[in-house]
Parts: structure tokens; C-alpha cells; sequence
């Protein structure tokens, strides 16, 4: 009944997890595609859900037992049947025995020679019990006959029997010993009788708390039935989470999508629109440069006449000034010579008159700018950017489609997992739970009567040892306390002498119960020994579960025992030790029963959350892109112009070479230096005047006039060297600027669907990522958190602890006390007659009298008489 329900429940589970489908396909990208974009991309990170935890169930059965200070007993009890049996346990020898005998145990069956073979294995390994039972049943047997035989004798004053004791030297040395040897007997006994009463109690006590472990393994069960709705409930709405994730990006399929697309495209398209833009500044760089040249030409020209023509009359001026007489003194003469040879000097190097104009360049680049190229690449860049909108609108249908898909799959889920009754079968097996305990409660009351009976005949059990020990003990106590040395065996005390009929009686009584208690310690010995051995013993190593997992144990065409009783299916790879394994783990029963054996989760995952329909409608995603314009025929036009504006006809070196050259033949500041230089050498007078001020009309002129020139030049330099390297095979780059939109386009225009595919492919396969996440965890879960069995290895535990913790090893621990006391009851009713002789009054005894003496080498001899001589020596 159990069984049952619990796979009725399971069929349920198995329909909300299965194993991932892993199947990684490599698309190779078409010959016309630049190396870069064949390379294969592997698919993004799928982002991790949160499903959350299932909800636990708490158990309260805690299967461990300490058994506290008697533990020490139980572990004497347990080496002492290992000697007895030091044997390992005969695990083949079981499963042979079960094997020949599934059929019923046949007397002649025994005869053949395998049986026999085995008969005498089992009787190898039974020795020490046998051997121990066997001397158990003689002592049985014997001791009665033993008793009566020797009752007898003593009654025909014979063994003992006859009341007259003889007189030794060491009767002294000989009581002392017999006390003192009877008095360990007796303590030995006593411990005999703790240890079995404590063992005795140990059982009642016991038997309460089996209560508490049937009522908490009830109760783990009952929260197993209970919680194992709500953890399928939870898998199976966590679907909505994955789904809702899906729903998510393909509400967002454009950006998504759309925006891998883009990155791959962009690889070419962007780098082609950029240089593109660059021109667009290259072109204003160059109308600006062409400006700065025109008005530098212009400044220098106009520059030049006005500056040769004041170096010119500065020169004449100069030259009349050295043509003074003053100049002919001897003295003065070699210095205006000298000045005379330096007017040559005063002349302008750089003629920017010859240079050509660039007004004509510069008219063509303004006519090219009249077109504003970068709001055209823009636009571009806007229509280029538009892909994930494109991506959105052309994938409406698919979009609503898959959505519907979704919604159907989801659908499909619940379907299947209220086909099954589990509440109804859950809510049977939760009634039948409550039925099954209150049938245990109804044996409460005559368990607890067998056991107040088992308790009382135990303690009947002891009191008989109890009752031999009392009259030892009195008989000790009264023989020690009443006896007198100086008494006569025939004088003695009545203290004595009751001391001494009390050991008899003690000995009598052992004679009655000592057979009785040792065929009580014998037959709980072999049995007990037995469990403990082999069912206790093979229960706690787990060698019990080695054998009912034994291929072929029950029949020959059945492998596996355990899934052929739950599945009628005995070749599924499942064992009591390995399910025990795994519900002692606390995983999930769908694991420990290996259930997946059982249902093909696979196929219904493949109809359902690996649809191949799914798969079917995202390869026939087609977006077109060809309404993607990177540039306008405007814009081409634009850089053909440009190109085409004569900007590289400029010559560039006539340009260069002019402005390499000074403004004028020599530096006007040192010449005007050297002149005053030159004048400091004449006498003061006129022409050092007149010198000193031809020296500051030319510094005047340095001030006015070259030094704008010098601005200008070097502004001229800098924009015919700035123009010179930016017209430097200008139609060659802008026909690569083309060239590379013109690839651009080309490649969003026919290869773009390639790239769409492969795209498709990784936005499909991070879709189909969030489902694998929530069957993976739905597997886990299954695995390690949904209907957790560790209540069926709690109930196996709990067996273990009650059946042999409890009840074995307190069996065995009162039988070991009892023999012992049974054991050492022999050496007391020895003893007990052997000293009984010293207390007892005897009617005759040995009487000493002088007799003649002898000449002895061991010197004088005294000659005792006896009133009655005794017929034999004394015992």
C-alpha cells in the first residue's frame, strides 16, 4: 500500500524535469564574408534565474540511540559472542542456502552432496554456539540427576552426609579458604544478578520509548504525504519564472536581437561611416587652410612691393650719405667703404609675386561645402542604428506566435500534472497512516501487559538466584559470627549450626534452580546470539542489504528483488542499499527509486519545453535591412567633388620653396646694428648722425613691415603643408571611403540574412538557456529536495535501534547475567558443603588421649580416639 501510493505520486514529478538536451551546432559563414566575420561567436552568458527554494520538510525522528552506562554491558556482551563466534558473517553461504530452498525445504533435498557440503559450512560456523549449547544442555540435564543423586547419598549418611567431622591441623587455613572462596562465588553472583536486572529494567524502559520513535516516524511520514503537494506545486509553477524571463527579451527582441545584429555589422559599417565623417572634417580643415593661404598671399604680396620699394630708397639715401667728403678722409674712408659694400644687402629675398592664386580651389570647396556631408553620414549612422526597430516590427508575428507556444507549453505542464490523483492518492495514504497508528496504539495495552508478565517472571527468574544468594550470605553471617575456636565440633553454638543448615539449604536450592536457569540462559543465548550475530550485526555493517540485493536471490530470471517487487521490472539497476543510501541522505525519492528508469522524461521534455517547433519558427526569421542607407547619392557626390576640386593641382613646392626664404636678403636688425656699429668708429660729427639714423630707419622698417610678413609667411607655410599632405592622393582616398561603404552596404544588403541567422541562433539558444535552467534545477530538486525519504531510512534506523539496541542487547545482557550466576552457582554449592562442615554441630567427633609413647625420630605422638569412628574419611 505504501509503495503504491508513493509511485503514484512520483509520476507527477517526473513530468517537471529531465535531463538538459546538449546539442551545440557550428555554422560556417559564406566565402563573401570578411575573415573576421566568419569567425564563430561563441553565445552570450545566459543570465541566472532565481527559482528559489522548495519548500522543506522537517523531520522530527532522530534515529540514534546512546544507551548510556549500560553500554558498557552491551560491549561485554559483544566481545564475549565474539569469541564465541569469531566467524565473519557467511554471506555467500546465506545466499546459496536461500537460492537451493526458495522452493521449500525438502528432507531429501538435504542427502545430495552440495546440500550436505553446505549443512556442514553452516555447522563450521555455528561451533562456538553449539558447542556452548551443547554444554548448557548437559549442565541442564546433569545437574538434576547430580542433585538427586547426591541427595540420596547424603541421606544414607554417605558423601558427606554423616555428622561427624575429624580433627586437622590446617581445619583453620581450610574454613578461612572455603569462606573467602564462597564469598567471590557470591559476589559474583550478585554482579550476575545487577547485570540482568539492569538489563531486565533496561527492556521494560525501553519498550515506553519504541512509543516515541512509532509516533515521530508516523508523524515524518505524515509530513512526507503532507509537504510533497506543495513541492510539486512550487516546481511546477516555477515555469512561470523562466517563461516570464522569456516573455521578458522577446517583448525586448529589438534591442536584443536587433542589437546583435547591429554589433556584428557594425564591425564594417561603422569603421566605413567614420572615415567617411573624417572627410566631412577634412573638407572644412581644407576651405580653412585655403583661406589662410589666399589672404597670407595676399598680405605678402601687397607686402613685398611696398617693402622693396622702401629698402630701395633706403639704399639710395644711404648710398648719398657715403658719398659726403667726409667719407674721403684716409681714416674715415675704409670704414665707409665698408658700409659702401654691405647696401647691395637691402633687398627683399621671398618674391610672393609669382605665386599662383588658390581662389579657384578655394571657389570649388566652397561649392562642395554648399553640402552639408556630415549631416549626411549621420543619417546614415541614424539609419544604420535603426536596426533593432526593424528587428521589433519584422518580427512581430513571430514574436506573438512564440508567445502562444510559451503560454501552450506552460499549459501542457499543469495538464500532465493533474492527470495524476496525487491529493486524493496523498490524502489515502495520509488515512491510512493515522489507521495503521492507531492499530499499533490498540497493542499498547498487551504490550505493556506481556511485558509486565516478562518483567515478573525475569525478577521470579532472580529471585531464585536471589533466594540461594540469601542463604549463602546468611549462612556465611551466622557460621562466621556464632563459631568458636574453642568449641568442639559436637559443642558448637546454635548460631553456628544455623549458619550451617543454612549453606544447605542454600545448596539445595541451587540443586532445584540452577538446571531451570540454565535452560533459560541456554535457549536465550542460541537464540539471541543468533540475531545478534546474524541479523544485528549484518543490519548495522549493511551486509544484510549485500544479500537481498544478490542477483538472482529469489528466482533465476529475476536480477534485482527490490524493483521487481516495487516495478515488477527486475532488471532496473536498483538496490535496498543503495535506495537506503540515499534516503539515509536525505535526497529526494525520485532519485533513491531511480524513477527515471521508469518514465521518459526526455520525450515529454522534448514535446514540451524543447519543442522543435520552437526551434522551426526562429529559423524562418528573415529581417530585410535593405532600406539601411549609409550614404546618399548626395553625399558620393559630394566626396567625387571634393576629390575633383583641384586641390591636389595646387603647387604645393613653388609655395614651399618661397616660403623656406627669408622677407629679405639679410636680418634688417643686425644690419641696422652693424651700421651703428660701423658709425661708432667715426669721429662725432654729421655723418656718424647721419648714419646712426639710416640705422633706425631700418630697424622702422624691420618693425612695420617684415614682421607681418613673417606671420604670414609662416601662416602660409602652415596651410600649404597642412593642404599639401591632406590633398595628397586625395581621390584615392576617397574612392576607399566609398569602396568601403559601397562593402558596407553590400554586406547588409546580400549577407546580412547570414548574420541574422547566426544571431537568431544565439538569441534562440539564450531562450532555450532559461528552460535548461529550470529543468536543471527542476532535476535537482527532484534529486536532493522534493519529497526527501528520510523517513524511510529513519523507519530502517528506527527498527535497527528498537529490534536490536533495545530489545537484543538487553536479551543478551540478562542472559549473560544470569549465566553468570547460573556458572558460578556450581562453585558455591561446592563450597557451601565444604564449609557447612565447620559450622554445623556434629553428633560425634575425633577425642585425643594420651597413649604410649613412642621413641619417634619425629618426636612424641598423640593417638586420637573417636567415639563413632565414621565408616569413610570426611568430605
Amino acid at each position: 500500500m505504501l509503495w503504491t501510493r508513493c509511485l503514484v505520486l512520483l509520476l507527477c514529478w517526473a513530468t517537471t524535469g529531465g535531463e538538459q538536451q546538449q546539442a551545440e551546432e557550428r555554422v560556417g559563414g559564406p566565402a563573401e564574408v570578411r575573415a573576421d566575420a566568419r569567425r564563430q561567436r561563441s553565445p552570450p552568458p545566459v543570465e541566472p534565474l532565481d527559482f528559489g527554494y522548495v519548500p522543506a520538510a522537517v523531520y522530527d525522528t532522530h534515529a540514534y540511540y546512546e544507551p548510556g552506562p549500560i553500554g558498557i554491558l552491551f560491549h561485554m556482551v559483544h566481545a564475549f559472542l565474539y569469541v564465541v563466534q569469531p566467524n565473519s558473517f557467511p554471506k555467500d553461504l546465506i545466499v546459496k542456502v536461500i537460492q537451493q530452498n526458495m522452493g521449500g525445504i525438502k528432507i531429501e533435498e538435504w542427502r545430495k552432496p552440495e546440500n550436505v557440503v553446505l549443512l556442514l559450512k553452516w555447522v563450521y560456523y555455528e561451533a562456538g554456539f553449539l558447542i556452548c549449547a551443547t554444554i548448557g544442555i548437559s549442565l541442564v540435564v546433569l545437574t538434576p540427576i547430580i542433585g538427586m543423586c547426591f541427595c540420596v547419598c547424603r541421606c544414607c549418611e554417605n558423601c558427606g552426609g554423616e555428622m561427624h567431622q575429624r580433627q586437622r591441623k590446617n581445619a583453620d587455613c581450610q574454613r578461612g579458604f572455603y569462606t573467602a572462596t564462597l564469598t567471590a562465588s557470591s559476589i559474583f553472583i550478585i554482579l550476575g544478578i545487577l547485570v540482568a536486572y539492569a538489563a531486565n529494567h533496561n527492556i521494560s524502559t525501553q519498550i515506553k520509548s519504541t512509543r516515541r520513535f512509532i509516533n515521530t516516524n508516523m508523524r515524518d511520514l505524515k509530513t512526507f504525504a503532507n509537504n510533497t503537494p506543495a513541492q510539486i506545486e512550487y516546481l511546477t509553477a516555477q515555469y512561470t519564472t523562466a517563461k516570464n524571463k522569456v516573455l521578458s527579451d522577446l517583448d525586448n527582441i529589438g534591442p536584443l536581437l536587433g542589437g546583435r545584429i547591429h554589433s556584428q555589422l557594425e564591425k564594417e559599417v561603422v569603421p566605413s561611416l567614420d572615415t567617411a565623417l573624417r572627410m566631412a572634417g577634412a573638407m572644412r580643415e581644407t576651405k580653412e587652410a585655403l583661406e589662410n593661404v589666399s589672404s597670407s598671399l595676399e598680405v605678402l604680396q601687397e607686402g613685398t612691393g611696398k617693402l622693396q620699394a622702401s629698402l630701395s630708397g633706403e639704399r639710395a639715401s644711404l648710398s648719398n650719405t657715403l658719398s659726403d667728403p667726409a667719407c674721403t678722409n684716409g681714416a674715415v674712408s675704409h670704414t665707409c667703404n665698408t658700409i659702401r659694400s654691405t647696401l647691395s644687402q637691402l633687398g627683399v629675398s621671398a618674391n610672393f609675386l609669382r605665386l599662383p592664386d588658390v581662389n579657384h580651389a578655394l571657389s570649388n570647396v566652397n561649392t562642395v561645402l554648399t553640402t552639408d556631408l556630415s549631416n549626411i553620414v549621420q543619417k546614415g549612422y541614424s539609419s544604420f542604428n535603426d536596426t533593432p526597430r526593424l528587428v521589433k516590427e519584422q518580427t512581430k508575428n513571430i514574436v506573438s506566435g512564440v508567445k502562444g507556444m510559451l503560454d501552450k507549453i506552460g499549459l501542457e505542464i499543469n495538464n500532465f500534472a493533474r492527470m495524476f490523483p496525487v491529493e486524493a492518492s496523498l490524502a489515502n495514504f495520509t488515512l491510512f497512516l493515522s489507521q495503521g497508528q492507531k492499530n499499533i496504539e490498540s497493542f499498547y495495552p498487551q504490550i505493556d501487559q506481556f511485558d509486565f508478565y516478562r518483567w515478573i517472571g525475569c525478577v521470579a527468574a532472580l529471585c531464585m538466584v536471589v533466594l540461594v544468594l540469601a542463604f549463602n550470605m546468611l549462612g556465611l553471617l551466622c557460621g562466621t559470627c556464632g563459631y568458636d575456636k574453642q568449641a568442639t565440633p559436637t559443642t558448637r553454638g546454635c548460631l553456628s549450626n544455623t549458619g550451617g543448615n543454612l549453606l544447605m539449604a542454600g545448596v539445595g536450592f541451587s540443586f532445584i534452580c540452577s538446571w531451570l536457569l540454565m535452560a533459560i540462559v541456554t535457549a536465550l543465548f542460541v537464540v539471541g546470539g543468533n540475531v545478534e550475530k546474524l541479523m544485528c550485526e549484518p543490519l548495522a555493517n549493511r551486509q544484510l542489504f549485500q544479500i537481498i540485493d544478490t542477483p538472482f536471490l529469489v528466482h533465476p530470471a529475476k536480477r534485482n528483488f527490490l524493483p521487481g517487487m516495487l516495478f515488477q521490472n527486475p532488471n532496473i539497476d536498483l538496490t535496498l542499499g543503495s535506495m537506503y543510501r540515499e534516503c539515509h541522505e536525505n535526497n529526494g525519492l525520485y532519485h533513491a527509486l531511480q524513477l527515471e528508469t521508469m518514465f521518459n522524461i526526455n520525450t515529454f521534455l522534448n514535446r514540451t519545453v524543447y519543442n522543435k517547433d520552437l526551434a522551426k519558427v526562429f529559423e524562418n526569421v528573415q529581417v530585410d535591412l535593405q532600406d539601411i542607407a549609409l550614404l546618399e547619392k548626395a553625399g558620393r557626390d559630394n566626396l567625387i567633388n571634393f576629390a575633383n576640386s583641384g586641390v591636389g593641382q595646387i603647387d604645393y613646392e613653388a609655395y614651399l620653396a618661397e616660403v623656406t626664404k627669408g622677407v629679405t636678403l639679410v636680418d634688417l636688425l643686425t644690419f641696422s646694428t652693424d651700421l651703428e656699429a660701423q658709425a661708432d668708429q667715426l669721429p662725432r660729427g654729421a655723418l656718424e648722425n647721419a648714419l646712426r639714423g639710416h640705422a633706425s630707419s631700418i630697424r622702422q622698417i624691420h618693425r612695420e613691415m617684415v614682421v607681418p610678413m613673417e606671420q604670414a609667411m609662416s601662416t602660409l607655410s602652415q596651410s600649404i603643408k597642412l593642404l599639401q599632405r591632406m590633398s595628397n592622393d586625395l581621390p584615392v582616398k576617397v574612392n576607399n571611403i566609398l569602396s568601403a561603404i559601397d562593402a558596407a552596404e553590400y554586406l547588409i544588403t546580400h549577407n546580412a540574412s547570414h548574420v541574422v541567422k547566426q544571431e537568431t541562433k544565439g538569441y534562440m539558444q539564450s531562450l532555450v538557456g532559461y528552460f535548461k535552467q529550470y529543468t536543471e534545477w527542476v532535476k535537482n530538486s527532484l534529486t536532493a529536495e522534493v519529497a526527501q525519504c528520510k523517513p524511510i531510512s529513519n523507519i530502517v534506523d528506527s527498527m535497527e535501534i528498537v529490534g536490536c539496541s533495545f530489545l537484543v542487547d538487553s536479551v543478551n545482557t540478562f542472559w549473560f547475567g544470569l549465566g553468570a550466576c547460573a556458572i558460578f552457582m556450581i562453585p558455591s554449592i561446592i563450597f557451601s558443603i565444604k564449609l557447612a562442615k565447620y559450622y554445623r554441630r556434629m553428633d560425634t567427633e575425633d577425642v585425643f588421649e594420651d597413649a604410649c609413647i613412642r621413641s619417634s625420630p619425629y618426636g612424641d605422638t598423640l593417638f586420637p580416639r573417636a567415639s563413632a569412628p565414621p565408616s569413610y574419611s570426611d568430605w
